[in-house]
């Protein structure tokens, strides 16, 4: 048994039956086939050879970006002069507007619905086609043919070239800078050069920004844009959180049709206040500019659900709210909901509240084996529950991760062997699917998601400790390395913060010792770069991010299993002291929820524990959780997740 095989063993839940795996590191389900020509007398190929291609053909594409305008065959220039260099085989081959205008590429009106713009239609020089008639059949193609084909300075009209250079970086590199100041200029340039990818990026980006301030705004946005899932996402949250967002000075620059499209929903969501909300709102939004808005007070009062006032208050509407006591139609709708009370068999169409109870749902782990088991704390009831749809395979060590809702399980131990594969769990569905697999198998690592796409780093592939990470990015269903770590990091977590991500302790296998540092990720430029240690060595901690600071919980250091717990500040780059836990843990889970921290089983030398602990950063205390999982379990995954399950 080799060094390295000792440290697994020690580091992974002190496995005694070890057996030797080997690795073999395959590329990514998402691309094409590599078939390499092999001797006999080349049988040692080395399977990181595979590896070092993908990496290599990322870097080649990432040097023809820093060398332009060197060897570039084209020069696009916007309405703000902006002169941005590029090579016509790359544009051509990452989107389909560059490929059409600089190859005449052939299209059939089966297989594209491409509607082109005037700003391109008026440069075409040449189309020619089997039929004339716009309707022709399935089978036609036409041949397109732009001046731009032999041009190398292009004017690109209607855009601004930070937009523009943001676009044809993303060519190149796979990564686009996006926030708050640019997101909207982004996302209208990518629509008119119908870049999927990107609009899709700016979309999620807008949803990780949404709230009640900006929400109306967005939703207007989203709409112009013509951007249908993200548009209906923001509106399901304006009808959620009406409540506070009526109140906003968005609110009362509606206009009439808007205003009816979110009060006529039955699904709005009016809090503790009822229909008084709604009501309301309709007043203030009639009072900002009443002589111009008096007109549409009928209009809009025929959506208020009037039966849900009882009826002292149906009888007091008027003194309490003149502008009704003075709208004819408000006098008949009254009636009606009077009626209601009265008579009790009659109907009216009651509002439906979309908002669902959170959870904690814990997913797989080791109990002491590797288990596919899962189960799930229901807030609303305090009580832990049975999850029916447990992981398609035995998984522990796993990076958990939530985007968008989904769960992915990424990478682990089976119970045999480390494994490469990643499952995505939807809720809506209650179905686990299988997702593009890592890039290498990696157990004990960390995961987190960043800017819409999701890492995983470091870990143990049952010979080494790792010092390579990787990036899925969902729209592409691909991963790809990133810039590995300064060092080898296996039981290492990972958290987000601020736009930039962290890796905090673990086990490095060169040194065959437990870390007390931490680096930190930039995406913008591919780089890792080291902040202050941690007071101590913490390997297989728990870590989270709350109230823009980062908490290590627990771990260990050697045969040291540890209570205590320190917490990061990136305003002051320090680590400071925070209350022990109530018990010792290494190798549990840690998810923050409602303003605490939850630490979710692991284990404390002797045996997996059932018991969760909850702290509470207001107090610096720490308590028990009311109830216990129904069995003991570490290494496992945690997610807080909407319940859609009955």
């Amino acid at each position: 048994m080799d060094i390295e095989e000792e440290n697994d063993i020690f580091d992974e839940y002190h496995q005694k039956h070890q057996q030797q795996q080997s690795m073999i590191i395959g590329t990514s389900s998402s691309l094409s086939p590599m078939v390499v020509e092999t001797s006999s007398s080349s049988s040692s190929f080395n399977n990181n050879s595979i590896t070092g291609l993908l990496w290599n053909s990322s870097n080649n594409l990432a040097q023809m970006y820093r060398m332009r305008p060197k060897l570039c065959d084209v020069c696009l220039v916007t309405d703000d002069g902006c002169h941005i260099y590029a090579h016509r085989a790359i544009l051509s081959s990452s989107m389909h507007y560059f490929s059409t205008m600089f190859i005449g590429q052939d299209f059939s009106t089966e297989s594209t619905n491409c509607i082109i713009d005037d700003h391109v239609d008026s440069r075409i020089n040449n189309i020619s086609s089997s039929s004339s008639s716009t309707t022709a059949s399935a089978s036609t193609s036409y041949n397109v043919n732009f001046i731009e084909q032999n041009q190398y300075q292009i004017s690109i009209k209607n855009l601004d070239g930070n937009s523009l250079n943001e676009i044809i970086k993303y060519c190149y590199l796979g990564i686009v800078n996006i926030n708050e100041t640019n997101v909207q200029m982004l996302l209208s340039a990518a629509t008119m050069l119908n870049c999927k990818d990107i609009i899709k990026i700016c979309c999620e980006f807008l949803r990780s920004k949404l709230q009640t301030s900006n929400a109306i705004g967005i939703y207007s946005f989203a709409e112009i844009m013509g951007c249908k899932d993200l548009k209906d996402f923001t509106f399901a949250f304006i009808l959620q959180n009406f409540v506070q967002i009526f109140q906003n000075d968005e609110f009362i620059q509606l206009s009439t049709e808007r205003v009816v499209e979110i009060i006529s929903s039955d699904y709005l969501d009016t809090g503790d206040e009822g229909e008084h909300i709604v009501l309301a709102a309709v007043i203030n939004w009639i009072m900002f500019d009443y002589n111009e808005r008096r007109q549409y007070l009928s209009q809009l009062i025929e959506h208020i659900r009037f039966p849900r006032f009882n009826q002292e208050e149906l009888i007091n509407i008027e003194n309490e709210y003149p502008l009704v006591k003075n709208e004819p139609a408000s006098k008949d709708l009254l009636i009606e909901a009077l009626k209601y009370h009265l008579m009790k068999n009659s109907c009216f169409r009651e509002r439906i509240s979309r908002t669902r109870q959170q959870c904690l749902i814990v997913i797989g782990g080791q109990a002491p084996k590797a288990i596919c088991q899962c189960e799930y704390f229901d807030f609303s009831t305090n009580k832990w529950n049975e999850f029916i749809c447990e992981l398609p395979s035995r998984r522990c060590r796993s990076g958990i991760v939530v985007h968008h809702g989904l769960i992915y399980a990424i990478g682990g131990f089976n119970g045999q062997c480390r494994i490469r594969s990643v499952d995505m769990f939807d809720p809506k569905s209650n179905k686990w699917t299988q997702c593009a697999s890592l890039e290498v198998k990696r157990s004990t690592l960390g995961a987190c998601v960043l800017n819409g796409l999701i890492y995983a780093v470091g870990g143990f592939d049952g010979t080494l400790g790792l010092q390579s990470a990787e990036v899925y990015n969902p729209i592409t269903r691909s991963w790809r390395f990133i810039e590995p770590m300064t060092t080898r990091r296996s039981s290492v977590a990972v958290v987000t913060l601020n736009g930039l991500l962290y890796a905090v302790g673990g086990y490095d296998g060169s040194s065959r010792q437990c870390l007390s540092s931490v680096e930190c990720y930039n995406p913008e430029i591919d780089h890792w770069k080291r902040i202050p240690d941690m007071s101590q060595r913490r390997s297989g901690a728990g870590v989270e991010v709350l109230y823009e600071k980062i908490y290590a919980i627990g771990g260990h250091d050697g045969p040291a299993i540890r209570k205590s717990v320190e917490c990061y500040d990136p305003t002051t780059n320090q680590w400071s002291q925070c209350a022990d836990m109530i018990y010792a843990r290494r190798n549990a889970v840690v998810v923050s929820n409602d303003g605490l921290l939850y630490v979710v089983g692991g284990e404390d030398g002797q045996t997996n524990l059932k018991s969760v602990e909850v702290y509470d950063p207001k107090s610096n205390s720490w308590s028990l959780l009311s109830s216990e999982m129904s069995i003991g379990r570490s290494y496992a995954g945690v997610a807080v997740i909407e319940k859609t399950w009955p």
